[in-house]
């Protein structure tokens, strides 16, 4: 059915499959703008048409000779449903279409090890969400579809979208970076002679766009006074050697000091951080800055392990996701609810209210733990 669904979307007015796959994101971090994404077999120009109909009204060209596309569209209008197609040359994808950010409740759902996880998402779809997330491991590695040391591979990028066609030009989606998004060489049992991974994450960075440097990330939603930071934390005690994966996160670094500077400054009411690294190896980080840091927003959020998991530290709850629950469990010391079952978590904001809810929920849309977080 999938297969089905995209081959009306792409094969439209007799055109040939030249426009292969749709999404869209956010590069900057403002939710009255929005980029749609295509890629196409031949090299060709950028036409986003869209409105509050089918019969569209608004276009946005960019004349150049691209195969990967970007297009920022406007859409300041709220609780709407927009209509758009995408135009390469001659080639014009069907009508789809993507609801803008409510005025009312906003839902927000974070997933992670999409990359080895063969998950049924009809319960998320369900939930009808407004934005999609992730914590990392989005794919399983790049070296699987390319040769090995690769770096501009975007090719298991392009395999991720093709497995949720309707799910992805229908809703924005941000993902945060796991090792597997950099992994060019197989691993294998000990630090080998040439890098594993592409610490730069450049075929990630070439193929999302994302908002700031697209390694890490922030993105706000000012109506609900909600703050998303996506970091690039994961393997971290792989640093200094050829399994080394992310970015440098220690004071002083690029990293660090990002991060210190938003959490310190003036912030919305909810702020939520996202990583791929196990959180109780991030709160000890830098003799417990990380830590401090971390907990200055409202919760963090990784998918270091394949479990669900809520711990508490000193009131600060911190949530492990993944799409496959069936592998390894990496308990944090603090932990106050662990299931091994494929989940995903659910993000819930009412407009002005004092506080707002995450659940994790299982595949079958049951919900496994749910947690109730103030305004700060």
């Amino acid at each position: 059915m999938k297969l089905l669904l995209l081959a009306l979307f792409v094969l439209p007015f007799g055109a040939s499959a030249q426009i292969q796959r749709v999404w869209l994101s956010h590069k900057s971090s403002n939710p009255d703008k929005l980029v749609v994404n295509w890629e196409t077999a031949t090299p060709g120009d950028s036409i986003v048409d869209y409105g509050k109909s089918s019969k569209h009204g608004r276009t946005v060209v960019i004349r150049e000779n691209v195969t990967l596309h970007h297009v920022e569209i406007e859409i300041p209008e709220r609780d709407v449903t927009y209509h758009y197609t995408v135009r390469t040359g001659e080639h014009v994808s069907s009508d789809a279409t993507f609801k803008s950010y409510p005025t009312d409740e906003l839902r927000v759902a974070v997933v992670a090890d999409w990359g080895y996880a063969k998950p049924d998402l009809s319960a998320l779809r369900r939930d009808n969400v407004h934005l999609l997330l992730t914590a990392g491991d989005n794919v399983a590695s790049l070296h699987q579809f390319c040769a090995a040391g690769v770096t501009n591979c975007i090719k298991a990028f392009s395999a991720l979208i093709d497995r949720e066609p309707e799910l992805f030009r229908s809703t924005p989606f941000l993902p945060a970076l796991g090792n597997h998004d950099k992994e060019v060489r197989p691993r294998g049992p000990k630090p080998p002679a040439d890098a594993v991974y592409d610490v730069s994450a450049t075929a990630f960075r070439e193929f999302f766009e994302l908002p700031g440097d697209e390694w890490k990330w922030l993105f706000d939603i000012p109506d609900f006074d909600a703050r998303f930071v996506a970091l690039d934390l994961n393997h971290i005690q792989d640093l200094g050697t050829t399994w080394q994966t992310c970015r440098p996160f220690a004071p002083g670094s690029e990293q660090f000091e990002w991060y210190r500077r938003t959490m310190a400054g003036a912030q919305p009411v909810f702020v939520f951080t996202i990583y791929n690294e196990k959180h109780s190896s991030m709160r000890a980080q830098a003799k417990g800055e990380w830590g401090r840091l971390i907990t200055r927003g409202s919760a963090a959020i990784t998918g270091f392990g394949y479990f669900a998991e809520r711990a508490e530290v000193d009131g600060f709850p911190c949530f492990n996701t993944s799409l496959k629950g069936s592998g390894d469990r990496y308990p944090d010391p603090q932990s106050k609810f662990l299931a091994s079952e494929d989940n995903y978590v659910l993000l819930t904001f009412k407009r002005g209210a004092s506080e707002m809810t995450v659940a994790l929920k299982n595949l079958k849309g049951a919900i496994l733990d749910q947690r109730t977080i103030k305004r700060r």
